[in-house]
């Protein structure tokens, strides 16, 4: 029997190493794990410690702001919702959802300056204002221990598509799709960091490497960055479409906003 030449032994080592990353991404599907897994032991310490996580400044400014008094309605959040704890113990859990009143799917961020302006007669919050993260990270708090669990059927559908797809499709320079990190090097290591599943249950999070607060959206921007393609604009919605499959993906896991990433 004749051997295999040294070109057919490359191929099958290639088939074998694409087999093996296949099974990887599906085993990451159904095997979801929040980035707090991924975490050295510091980080999670100083995630865990309400008195030390950075995050928590947001939060307490957000509290501010959901009680504040203001604009010519002379209301505020608390007016019209009563005590966060009770009337958002489960907002953060449903978002993004479809709106009937806008006909597209809206995320958390969107709902906040709808009832600004509509409610409160207030100016809309610039994505990744301080006081729009803070009431984002506030009312994402209350749901803290609840798991995600979005709707992606009925009217989502069709934003849950478009969102799967551009998990899905490569781009940039680097011609990388969302899954080749997220799912299927999941645990690697990329200069000397662990390539985590990328999962959004703790948005928004304190990053150290951005040294403040930040959205899924502004995530989103640096990761198209990352691989060198055009990023859209935070707002747009093909990043809450793309929030909408990514909060299906981690439907199960448990909401741990503020979280603390490196």
């Amino acid at each position: 029997m004749k051997r295999p030449g040294p070109q057919c032994l490359a191929a099958l080592s290639l088939c074998l190493l694409l087999s093996t990353t296949w099974a990887a991404g599906i085993a990451s599907l159904q095997q979801s794990r929040s980035d707090y897994s991924y975490l050295s032991d510091a980080l999670r310490r100083l995630q865990d410690d309400e008195f030390a996580n950075p995050g928590m400044l947001w939060v307490d400014r957000g509290q501010q702001l959901w009680s504040q008094v203001s604009g010519p309605t002379a209301q505020s959040c608390q007016s019209c919702h009563g005590q966060a704890g009770d009337s958002m113990r489960s907002a953060a859990t449903r978002y993004p959802a479809w709106s009937q009143a806008t006909g597209r799917v809206i995320n958390l961020e969107q709902q906040i300056n709808r009832c600004r302006l509509e409610r409160l007669k207030l100016s809309t919050l610039p994505y990744e204002s301080e006081d729009l993260l803070a009431l984002t990270a506030f009312i994402s708090r209350q749901a803290k221990g609840l798991p995600v669990q979005v709707r992606v059927d009925g009217p989502a559908a069709t934003s849950f598509a478009s969102g799967k797809a551009f998990f899905y499709q490569r781009r940039g320079q680097l011609n990388l799709s969302c899954a080749n990190c997220h799912e299927q090097h999941a645990g690697s290591r990329l200069h000397g960091e662990i390539i985590t599943q990328g999962q959004i249950n703790g948005f928004p999070i304190y990053r150290e490497l951005w040294q403040t607060m930040g959205s899924t959206h502004r995530m989103f921007v640096w990761c198209n960055e990352a691989v060198r393609a055009e990023p859209y604009s935070p707002g747009s919605q093909t990043y809450v479409d793309l929030e909408l499959f990514e909060r299906w993906r981690a439907r199960g896991l448990l909401i741990e906003t503020p979280a603390v990433r490196r």
